[in-house]
């Protein structure tokens, strides 16, 4: 079958699809982005030329986009989806907008509700927390599909829409009738679906500070990057300081806004809102309880770590080569949306790095004049430096100084992880490890220490499963990063160490 390409009057109705309703549609979408074409276009008795420029220019009007929404947005979701985010709601964010909010009322939102699964188990963890009775409680669920949201109002749910919820949460909220459940008409009526358009700044909707949770899975990952960062933004302001924010597995804010602080509880990510006018502290909030490196006993020889499981490693499976020099540097430097590259006062200490030249490379590094050593790029190589010194303390340091200006940098957050495997604490590493896999999916190293740690345990499985990650993404990983993280080897080495790990693991399992 040939695969679609887009004709001029696809892009005339992609681009009318992504400005009226934020979505983005990549090649695999085509097919159904054709489908919807051709057919409204045939209902209104237009062409599809015709169809697409009158609804680029905004002539057909809000009916026709309501139409519109159904064929073209997804409207698969069940009750208590990732039922971690649940217990991280019911858990975390309610008990501490309840102490810290406001007092009279609690409003939760559920964004891109479809059929309201997701905003009728919120309200459900609220009734069974017994917060209804003791607040002015607001939950709200809104869609740009009319017909998921009647289905919704319904109250009518099938099996398979069932299938995570928990056997006595669904004993107690619903009730068989036939093949279907019926919610708990207490909790239906509860809850306020609405037809709205998140693409849109609504006033009403986005009221500043009307929000003490926010939940919008899986919505931002079908949105086009600009529409992403508005929603975000107005999603932000609709929160309350200190306000929750639930994104899908899949989906970061990083690269769309820095007003929230990353938060990990219940073996799953989500974020809160700053505090308003709030003081940056000292270092940056952990997701985690973390003891500084600088308090911490000092280990004399880490078992298995850096030096060990990463140096040792690499010699007797593959020839250490040099990865870059800094000739081949530029021609190499990230693209848009990859780690930052140096600034022209960082590209001697690059170079050096290269050379595998690490004590001269942190001497320059310290000597940087205080306005070009407070930058990011500064940040990022003197902590990269430190960790690979074993200078573990200083290397943890200039991190926080790092998350403070980027509260959302996976490579901060990575060597983070190998500081605290070098001062012997493997939890906070393996945590550190996990926020920096979650921030930056693409980023290999954080992988590859997830798998060296688990080997380490004896978790086989893991340790398999996390070297064949890493190895898939290495083949792909930015060369600025492999220079940088990669302790002075090459690609090509790193991904022998994948291979010959996952050897071992295999062979002693």
């Amino acid at each position: 079958m040939t695969p679609l390409s887009l004709t001029s009057d696809l892009e005339t109705f992609s681009c009318a699809l992504a400005r009226e309703l934020g979505l983005a549609f990549d090649e695999s979408k085509l097919a159904m982005l054709a489908e919807a074409l051709e057919s409204r276009a045939r209902a209104c008795g237009l062409s599809e030329r015709e169809y697409s420029e009158k609804l680029d220019a905004g002539e057909l009007g809000a009916e026709e986009l309501r139409r519109l929404a159904p064929k073209l947005t997804v409207s698969e979701t069940y009750f208590f989806r990732h039922y971690d985010q649940f217990r991280a709601f019911a858990e975390v964010a309610l008990p501490d907008r309840l102490a810290n909010g406001d007092s009279s009322r609690l409003a939760v939102m559920s964004a891109g509700c479809a059929s309201g699964e997701e905003a009728y188990s919120l309200a459900i963890l609220i009734r069974e927390l017994g917060i209804d009775a003791r607040r002015n409680v607001a939950v709200r669920g809104v869609d740009v599909s009319v017909p998921a949201l009647q289905r919704g109002r319904g109250g009518r749910f099938s099996t398979w829409a069932l299938r995570e919820a928990p056997s006595d949460l669904r004993d107690r909220w619903f009730r068989s009738e036939g093949r279907d459940f019926l919610l708990d008409p207490s909790v239906v009526s509860s809850v306020d679906l609405q037809e709205r358009n998140l693409a849109r700044d609504d006033v009403a909707l986005w009221r500043p500070g009307a929000y003490d949770v926010v939940f919008c899975r899986n919505v931002l990952m079908y949105f086009t990057p600009d529409q992403a960062r508005a929603l975000v933004a107005r999603m932000c302001t609709a929160l309350a300081p200190g306000g929750y924010l639930f994104l899908g597995h899949a989906e970061t804010l990083r690269g769309l806004s820095q007003s929230f602080d990353l938060v990990a509880s219940h073996d799953t990510f989500y974020y809160q809102r700053r505090l308003r006018d709030a003081v940056a502290p000292s270092r940056p909030r952990p997701t985690f309880d973390v003891r500084p490196i600088s308090e911490r006993p000092a280990v004399a020889t880490p078992p298995d770590g850096w030096a060990s499981a990463w140096v040792e490693t690499v010699r007797a499976t593959t020839e250490r080569i040099r990865v870059l020099d800094a000739a081949s540097f530029d021609a190499t430097r990230p693209t848009a949306g990859a780690s930052p590259g140096p600034s022209a006062d960082l590209s001697d200490a690059l170079r050096l790095i290269s050379e595998e030249r690490l004590s001269e490379a942190l001497e320059l590094v310290q000597g940087l004049s205080a306005e070009v050593a407070s930058s990011s790029e500064a940040c990022l190589l003197r902590a990269a430096l430190c960790a690979q010194s074993g200078l573990f303390a200083d290397a943890e340091r200039a991190c926080n100084d790092l998350l403070r200006n980027d509260p959302q940098h996976a490579g901060a957050y990575y060597l983070l992880a190998l500081c605290h495997d070098g001062a012997g604490d493997l939890f906070t590493a393996l945590k550190h490890n996990q926020t920096a896999a979650f921030l930056d999916p693409s980023f290999a190293m954080p992988r590859l220490h997830l798998g060296l740690l688990a080997r380490r345990a004896g978790d086989q499985e893991t340790a398999r499963r996390e070297l064949d990650r890493a190895h898939a993404l290495l083949e792909r990983e930015d060369p600025f990063r492999i220079i940088l993280f990669g302790g002075g080897f090459s690609r090509d080495a790193l991904m022998g160490l994948c291979r010959t790990r996952t050897v071992r693991s295999g062979a002693s399992s």
